[in-house]
């Protein structure tokens, strides 16, 4: 069978990346602090970003010294860079997502030591709502081929969005789902902790923590909308897809609060991600008459990133100069 049709996950391979999620989730309530309140350092934040770096890695090398011994070195290397080239474009477009989270959280002036557990919520949402979309994806795309077309021609548009639309901010005070929320239940004024809900004489009201969570899963739901069709791209293996997925979902939240306080640092990001979906959609859609090697898409990724991150970097450190002037 050739490698780009070929569907690796064994149902041990499934139930032993499942049981690894679940135990990585296990230590982080339990072990590491997850249930209790408390503002996550720098350190902590860049220890647990290089941890899930370098377990994605891991994975990979597992992945291709298993390929390699049942399959052989040509689909081992094909799969390998599948799943490091898609957990290197689900990784860069889930910061577009650190944005919209940094938004909600000032917004309703989220204090730090809050943040943390509500982002948990948001991961255990995210990777619910990626496997029904992933599955449901790759079935799609087995019955109606096409479809990986019109994935390419709805990235391709996204993408000239984001281009244009790129410095503008969302209005949450006209938000429909948070005016929704707010129309159908007793909000309280101030926050509780970390409860979503408490009950005030005899009646339950939610807290300002419960719209956060309702805006955190619905940013998840629409970013998921744009990272999930641009990895068909890359491969149509769910298992590759789902934890490329998965791997990049799981980081997400460290790379939050390390990157939080510098996200405006970041500002030409996005115009990098814009990029990063149009040249992933007119792939798709040129597929047909020119397929482009797993290795050339890892390389024009990496690099829009890459070069989107410095030259932020360098502009912002100008404009930091000349108002020190």
């Amino acid at each position: 069978m050739p490698a780009t049709h070929l569907n690796i996950g064994e149902p041990w391979m499934w139930g032993a990346f499942i049981v690894f999620v679940l135990a990585m989730l296990a230590l982080d309530l339990f072990v590491f602090g997850g249930r209790k309140a408390h503002r996550v350092s720098v350190r902590e934040a860049s220890a647990w970003v290089v941890a899930w770096c370098l377990l994605a890695l891991a994975f990979a090398g597992l992945l291709w010294w298993y390929l390699n011994g049942a399959f052989g070195a040509e689909i081992a290397q094909r799969k390998t860079l599948e799943f490091l080239t898609g957990y290197l474009i689900e990784q860069s477009l889930s910061i577009d997502n650190m944005f919209v989270f940094v938004m909600i959280f000032g917004y309703f002036a989220v204090p730090p030591e809050l943040q943390r557990r509500v982002l948990l919520y948001g991961v255990l949402g995210a990777i619910v709502m990626r496997a029904a979309m992933i599955f449901a994806g790759v079935w799609l795309v087995s019955q109606f081929a096409w479809l990986l077309y019109v994935f390419g021609v709805f990235l391709i548009i996204t993408g000239i969005k984001m281009l244009v639309f790129a410095e503008q901010q969302p209005d949450l005070d006209n938000n429909p789902l948070l005016r929704w929320v707010r129309g159908h239940l007793r909000i309280t004024h101030g926050f509780h902790g970390e409860r979503f809900f408490v009950v005030q004489n005899g009646v339950r009201w939610a807290t300002p923590m419960f719209l956060v969570l309702v805006l955190i899963e619905a940013s998840d739901l629409m970013f998921a909308v744009d990272s999930i069709p641009a990895i068909f791209a890359v491969t149509t293996d769910p298992f590759i897809i789902f934890t490329s997925n998965i791997f990049a979902i799981m980081g997400l939240r460290a790379l939050y609060f390390l990157l939080a306080d510098m996200a405006d640092r970041f500002h030409l990001l996005k115009y990098g991600l814009a990029l990063v979906l149009v040249f992933i959609g007119g792939k798709m859609t040129v597929m047909p008459w020119f397929h482009m090697p797993v290795e050339w898409s890892l390389a024009v990724v990496g690099t829009v990133i890459l070069l989107s991150v410095v030259l932020s970097l360098i502009l912002t450190r100008k404009e930091d100069q000349t108002q020190s002037l």
